[in-house]
């Protein structure tokens, strides 16, 4: 029996696609790392019972950042993207977070430039308050490493590849340095949106992007890129026949990152050799019902998509690439 609802929440199903494919299924994948973050901080003695913690989210990690409040009494201050929908919004209140939502801007890098203004305002007139800087703390690793532990246990014996959407570069770099500190020899292949500024595509926009969580338009700390074996830059369209495809053909209804993350490894695995493919699904369809599975008419055949292979990002363009990173790293690109 679970303690709190986060803890029931939070456990990820790893599910067999095909002997060599395995999805690793969360309902909501950033309670582990919120989990994890504010238990270091409660053990530690940086924060108490009772205090204030607060950061930015476009989403996802508001509604894991209040259950671990919830679950360890803390209170929880949220400054959140306009991408923070009505259903989420219902949640924190009753869950008692303070949640302010910046306005709508033009550009992923205006909103989170907004985000971090107004967490440096409230901080300055609360100091009591801790920030949990989620991009950049190597504290939301640590709730990782049970997944990666399961993964070890549960995935047959041999090399795996791990593919995911980046973000914040906490999940797929903390859940690829457990598996090799484990003794895996893991493979990392990381997934961006194009304009994100992470793995240098930012001169590269996608206005039908709307994949919240995946890229950055600043640059984050906790995205170690010595970490990552190959890249895959994929725009909307892609995303969405990844995403229609995967439900289509297992009955996994997941985000758009999910989707990105099932084309991604498609391709990966048809280079072939006798690796064990884990894709990440980090949450539940849902809130891209009207945005995307809407449209799931018009998403193109995952089999007529194949991504552009670069050399160098000045070669990066849509719908679809791919590189080799410490190949494009060691030109100096990186």
């Amino acid at each position: 029996m679970h303690p709190h609802i986060a803890e029931a929440v939070k456990r990820p199903d790893l599910v067999s696609l095909r002997p060599d494919l395995v999805c690793l299924r969360f309902e909501t994948m950033k309670i582990y790392s919120a989990l994890g973050a504010v238990r270091h901080l409660l053990e530690s003695g940086a924060v108490r019972p009772g205090d204030t913690l607060i950061d930015s989210s476009s989403g996802i990690y508001a509604h894991a950042l209040a259950l671990a409040c919830h679950r360890y009494g803390m209170k929880c201050h949220i400054v959140g993207s306009t991408t923070v929908d009505r259903t989420l919004r219902v949640q924190l209140e009753i869950l008692g977070v303070t949640l302010e939502q910046v306005r709508p801007s033009k550009n992923l890098r205006l909103d989170q430039e907004l985000r971090v203004r107004r967490i440096a305002e409230i901080l300055e007139a609360n100091p009591s308050y801790h920030w949990m800087r989620q991009y950049h703390d190597s504290i939301h690793y640590y709730g990782y490493r049970d997944v990666a532990d399961a993964i070890d246990r549960e995935v047959p014996a041999g090399p795996v590849t791990l593919v995911g959407g980046v973000g914040s570069g906490a999940s797929t770099g903390a859940l690829a340095t457990y598996l090799r500190e484990a003794g895996r020899d893991v493979s990392l292949v990381g997934v961006q949106p194009f304009g994100s500024v992470t793995f240098g595509s930012e001169h590269v926009s996608d206005p039908d992007m709307i994949i919240a969580g995946i890229g950055s338009a600043i640059p984050f700390q906790n995205v170690r890129h010595e970490l990552y074996d190959r890249i895959h830059w994929v725009n909307f369209d892609c995303a969405l026949s990844g995403s229609v495809e995967l439900l289509r053909t297992s009955g996994i209804f997941a985000g758009l990152s999910t989707g990105a993350a099932y084309l991604a490894t498609t391709w990966e695995r048809r280079r072939g050799d006798s690796r064990t493919y884990v894709f990440i699904a980090a949450d539940t369809g849902h809130r891209y019902v009207d945005s995307a599975y809407a449209r799931h008419a018009d998403a193109p055949d995952i089999d007529t998509l194949k991504p552009h292979e670069i050399t160098s990002l000045d070669e990066l363009r849509h719908p679809w690439s791919t590189t080799s990173w410490p190949d494009l790293s060691s030109s100096g690109e990186s």
